[in-house]
């Protein structure tokens, strides 16, 4: 795996993680804007071929 494939995959699982954090404290503002971010690296990732696993949201 590259640089740059381990560095999206390490940045969408932060993300994801963020993305459930703002939900649990009901922050939706947060939410939104984690969940644009984690929509912006999965296009990122496709448009690189890079797979996502499973447990992504």
């Amino acid at each position: 795996m590259d640089a740059f494939t381990a560095g999206l995959l390490q940045r969408i699982r932060t993300t994801e993680s963020d993305l459930t954090k703002a939900r649990e404290t009901g922050d939706d503002f947060l939410a939104d804007v984690e969940q644009s971010e984690l929509d912006d690296l999965h296009r990122l990732a496709a448009e690189h071929g890079v797979e996502i696993g499973a447990g992504s949201v």
